[in-house]
């Protein structure tokens, strides 16, 4: 009996020393170690430059406009006439657009009085106008004036309302 108890005993602990190592080798087929995968490759976004500011669009130049109006004077007067600031104001914002443009200054007058003093008269109408378009900013050597007196009418001088048209400065490009 002694002998077949250790020899029993010898097979069992033969069989679980067996019976263990498969188990292992089971486990160990039966779950394969995991793999680790390499990381994946993230390109980094490099920044984008940033877009260059788009230059500043390029100032509007207006073309000079140098269809004027004629400044008008009272009888016998070579003051200017407070409506007539509007208009010269017009005048000097044209011509500081291309300050090498020369202009000419028409002094006119009705028929009213001697040819002498409406030749005069003309010139300093033309002076007037001059000096508040110097005083605006505009260059004077770019200004010219000229005298015509009642030798150029626009219109009849046998009414007050052509009169009235007549005594005039007209802005002409040289």
């Amino acid at each position: 009996m002694k002998y077949l108890r250790t020899s029993l005993l010898l097979a069992a602990i033969s069989l679980l020393s067996f019976s263990l190592q498969s188990c292992k080798t089971k486990k160990a087929i039966a779950k394969p170690a995991p793999v680790e995968k390499p990381a994946p490759v993230v390109e980094e976004k490099k920044p984008e430059p940033a877009p260059a500011p788009a230059p500043p669009p390029a100032p509007v130049v207006e073309k000079p406009n140098y269809n004027f109006s004629n400044v008008q004077f009272e009888f016998n007067s070579g003051v200017l006439k407070t409506e007539s600031f509007a208009i010269l104001d017009k005048i000097a914002a044209e011509m500081k657009k291309d300050p090498s443009v020369k202009f000419v200054l028409n002094g006119h007058s009705s028929i009213e009085g001697s040819a002498s003093h409406n030749m005069s008269l003309s010139v300093d109408r033309a002076n007037s106008v001059k000096q508040y378009l110097q005083n605006a900013g505009v260059s004077s050597a770019n200004l010219t004036i000229k005298g015509f007196g009642a030798t150029q009418p626009v219109a009849s001088n046998d009414n007050e309302e052509g009169r009235v048209l007549n005594r005039r400065v007209e802005v002409k490009r040289n």
